[in-house]
């Protein structure tokens, strides 16, 4: 018997924030896939696997691919599709096999990849949802993210500094994931825009998440990869 490839959601880091049905899925699973990295004394790091060995899964069922940390994707496809070919593997063995994403699977996640080619294939998956970290950062700063009539734009650290201006001026709320990557535009912003309000986020759901909203403070700051911005025109 087969069973569907499941892509379970995580969450932003912090264990508890994993839906229940996630959560069964992990407990019920033969094999479980964490994306990791290698450090720069060559560890490997994996938030994934340290949020399913704090959920208590079995340690055994824990696979750890490792992807390489390059805006080059080419080695990354590489990784994926020999992921792919293990997984399906096991699939038609019959084992039950989860791959995990941090947030949502489905949301800014290079595991989409994978789960593309299992459905090209006609191999069966499912997708568990899960909270993205923009949602949590909310909840951990107390804000109403979006309000009555408001629109919500959420974007990668791509835009330049008259992009985000355009944005802000027109209005709209505005999320930047993968922050790390527009730290001049972000600075540029703010001495633009001095009415508004700029929340500044990192490692969202661990043990060092850190939020402020003092304008200062972030202009001081170099993002590191896990951080996210909130923005709301006043």
């Amino acid at each position: 018997m087969t069973h569907p490839i499941s892509f379970v959601s995580l969450g932003p880091g912090e264990p508890e924030l994993i839906t229940v049905k996630g959560l069964r899925q992990l407990q019920k699973a033969d094999i479980i896939y964490c994306p990791a990295t290698r450090n720069r004394q060559g560890e490997i790091l994996s938030r994934a696997a340290d949020i399913i060995r704090a959920l208590e899964i079995n340690e055994t069922a824990i696979r750890c691919f490792m992807l390489p940390m390059s805006k080059d994707r080419t080695e990354a496809w590489k990784v994926y599709d020999a992921l792919y070919n293990e997984a399906a593997d096991r699939y038609r063995n019959g084992q039950r096999i989860v791959i995990v994403a941090e947030g949502d699977a489905g949301f800014y996640s290079s595991i989409q990849y994978i789960y593309d080619k299992f459905t090209k294939a006609g191999i069966a998956v499912q997708r568990t949802a899960g909270i993205p970290a923009f949602i949590a950062a909310g909840a951990l700063a107390g804000l109403h993210i979006v309000k009555q009539e408001e629109e919500i734009v959420v974007i990668p650290g791509t835009p330049s500094a008259d992009e985000l201006s355009e944005k802000i001026n027109a209005g709209y709320v505005i999320v930047i994931m993968k922050l790390s990557q527009c730290v001049e535009a972000v600075y540029e912003c703010i001495r633009r825009h001095p009415q508004a309000q700029f929340h500044y986020f990192e490692n969202v759901g661990t043990d060092k998440e850190y939020y402020t909203s003092d304008k200062q403070i972030i202009t001081q700051k170099s993002f590191p990869y896990f951080s996210l911005m909130i923005i709301q025109a006043v």
